[in-house]
């Protein structure tokens, strides 16, 4: 099946009768399937339901689950079930002049929601055939169907009519696409659209299709939120790196986050030679059958909260001997203190530790805010000269003339006010280490030449002398302005811009990446904490969210500056919305965003829009009868630009 085109996939209506010839053939014995008449993956699924002793004359699935085995599946398949609610949703309410219904099932083919039409006649089939919450439809029980032949094969299919194996069964049309798992591939349930043969759509495997995509974006939001909340819970606990490995696993046992290297770590702790990466745990509260015996189950913590398993976190001391000198672990603490989660970032990070082992210049671009010396610092970690000064001057901050004294010094009577012996300067200071230059933008166009001949050929005099002195140092440099723009505009010489630019760095701003808003939250909270000796608080994740909808003009400056005054002002535990300045409850990029919807989208929007008013504006309702979390709900009403204002109360 891994050869299948996306033509195979679908059912050919007004042939029932020959397939219903060739499945007769079959089941006698006296000869194949003619492949012109039955797709293969169908004869396929025939000779494995053959081989596997599935009664042809079945006509209903076994008899469903009930009550706490039920209730127990449900909870064990929560994630998936929280992931589709949405799409069931929308299935309840468009579907019901179909003459079909959704199907979501897990990964054994066992029912776990179905919603859609409701007419008599359809819900006696549906009842009837077991077609139910708690029932199984593998192709292993019931024969050829698009749940359990999509789940068999891992393709989308449809079966229509007496494409099914069983005759009882005969009667029905279905497609289905599995849903497979967004962080790793694997194969975790079904999307099934079914009705009575009379119902057959080609179209409804296209719906099948893409409900399985939504839900594996709504999954994949669902473990990312979870990562989130694990790294909050657990991140700034975890004790230092030097003497002890920490690996974070999510809640399926995979590891996503670690304090070094993968394959480094599994080296310390003993793991044999051969293994491809990190093995995947079960969780600590279960039998570890998985868990190989060079991970001692102390080292391992279980992170459960509001009755919900995050992940786990391993902790596991490190050989003395593979504890890092004082100049490698100098190395491998840079950007130490940059803290983010964002693919964006990361690539920022990574350009920037390969280049800091050079001593080519650097160019950190970036909005006010953003971070630039905080970067400027990581870069200086990364070098060869990070056991020399790093010295930092802004080209703003000064005169002309104050800022040429500070950069290349003066000698004794050079001007009116000079230090008796005179002074070196911050390039001199800098030897066999880091100059950061901020705001380079704004150096004088005078002074501009005598930075570039410093660079090019490691030479300055100081003001009022004429012998040249020999510089040693590496330069970083940052603005916010457009330097291209102000060559243009004959305000920066071309030759320095070229000089400085060799190794350009775009420093994204907050509101590029505000995933990363939750851990730079949590960071600050954490240092607030210890500066002030204030207790813990969270940000409620309505909070968060409102957060995330928030421009960030002044960056990541400016949310430090915020989480500094909410603690230090806020009453409550937890920081609500209603704590936040109005200058951010009250604006946002969602005020006036042109929005471009699906016609998927379109209608959630409109389902969100609606159950919303009649929950008369409480958002914790609306999650309640969606089936979806509050936090997902508050994104999708800023995705969706839907305001949260309580409906008018009638007379």
């Amino acid at each position: 099946m891994l050869g299948q085109t996306p033509e195979e996939a679908f059912a050919t209506p007004g042939i029932e009768r020959d397939v219903l010839t060739n499945w007769e053939r079959f089941l006698s014995g006296s000869g194949n399937a003619r492949q012109e008449v039955v797709r293969s993956a169908i004869t396929d699924s025939w000779q494995r339901c053959q081989q596997s002793a599935v009664d042809y004359r079945r006509d209903q699935a076994p008899m469903p689950i009930r009550d706490d085995r039920l209730q127990r599946l449900l909870d064990k398949r929560c994630r998936l079930v929280q992931a589709g609610a949405s799409t069931m949703a929308l299935a309840r309410d468009y579907m019901l002049e179909t003459g079909t219904v959704m199907v979501l099932t897990d990964v054994d083919g066992l029912v776990l929601r179905l919603e859609g039409d409701t007419k008599l006649a359809l819900r006696d089939a549906v009842e009837k055939t077991h077609l139910l919450p708690g029932s199984n439809w593998s192709e292993t029980t019931c024969g050829t169907n698009a749940i359990g032949t999509a789940l068999q094969t891992g393709q989308p299919i449809q079966v229509h009519a007496t494409e099914h194996f069983c005759s009882g069964i005969h009667r029905w049309t279905c497609s289905a696409s599995v849903i497979r798992d967004p962080i790793d591939g694997a194969v975790i349930g079904a999307i099934d659209i079914s009705g009575l043969s009379s119902s057959y759509g080609r179209p409804a495997l296209a719906l099948a299709i893409s409900a399985a995509a939504r839900i594996e974006a709504q999954l994949l939001q669902i473990e990312l939120d979870a990562r989130y909340r694990l790294l909050d819970r657990c991140f700034w606990m975890l004790p230092p790196s030097d003497r002890h490995h920490a690996v974070l696993f999510d809640s399926a046992g995979r590891p996503f986050k670690a304090s070094g290297e993968m394959a480094q770590i599994m080296r310390d702790l003993g793991a044999p030679g051969g293994q491809s990466g990190f093995p995947q745990l079960g969780r600590v509260d279960e039998p570890m059958s998985s868990r190989p015996a060079w991970i001692k189950e102390e080292w391992l913590k279980s992170v459960i909260h509001q009755g919900e398993h995050l992940g786990t976190v391993m902790v596991a001391p490190k050989p003395a001997s593979s504890r890092l000198p004082a100049l490698t672990r100098g190395e491998t603490q840079a950007f130490a203190n940059t803290i983010y989660a964002s693919p964006r970032m990361h690539d920022v990070v990574e350009t920037c530790r390969r280049v800091g082992k050079s001593t080519a210049p650097v160019l950190l671009l970036g909005e006010t805010g953003v971070g630039k010396e905080v970067f400027a610092h990581g870069i200086h970690a990364a070098s060869p000269r990070r056991d020399g000064p790093f010295v930092a001057v802004n080209c703003g901050c000064a005169s002309r003339e104050l800022l040429a004294s500070e950069l290349f010094g003066y000698v004794d009577g050079a001007f009116t006010g000079a230090r008796r012996g005179g002074l070196a300067g911050k390039i001199e200071a800098a030897a066999r280490g880091t100059l950061f230059l901020d705001e380079i933008g704004e150096l004088p166009l005078d002074l501009q030449p005598i930075l570039l001949r410093a660079l090019e050929n490691g030479e300055i005099s100081r003001i009022g002398e004429t012998a040249v002195r020999k510089v040693d140092f590496r330069l970083i440099a940052a603005t916010n302005r457009d330097l291209q723009a102000e060559v243009e505009a004959k305000r920066f010489r071309k030759d320095l811009y070229y000089r400085l630019a060799v190794v350009p760095v775009a420093i994204p701003p907050l509101r590029e990446r505000c995933d990363d808003i939750p851990l730079l939250v949590a960071h600050f909270v954490a240092q607030a904490a210890s500066r002030y000796g204030l207790a813990d608080r969270r940000f409620a994740p309505e909070t968060l969210v409102q957060l995330r909808r928030h421009d960030w003009p002044g960056n990541v400056r400016e949310l430090r500056n915020l989480v500094e005054s909410l603690m230090l002002t806020a009453t409550g535990e937890a920081i609500e919305p209603s704590d936040l300045p109005e200058s951010i409850r009250g604006t946002g990029q969602s005020a006036t965003r042109t929005l471009d919807l699906s016609l998927a989208e379109s209608s959630e929007r409109d389902l969100i829009a609606r159950t919303l008013r009649a929950c008369n504006g409480n958002v914790t309702a609306t999650a309640a009868a969606l089936g979806l979390a509050k936090s997902t709900v508050y994104a999708k009403l800023h995705r969706y630009n839907i305001g949260v204002q309580p409906s008018p109360v009638k007379p």
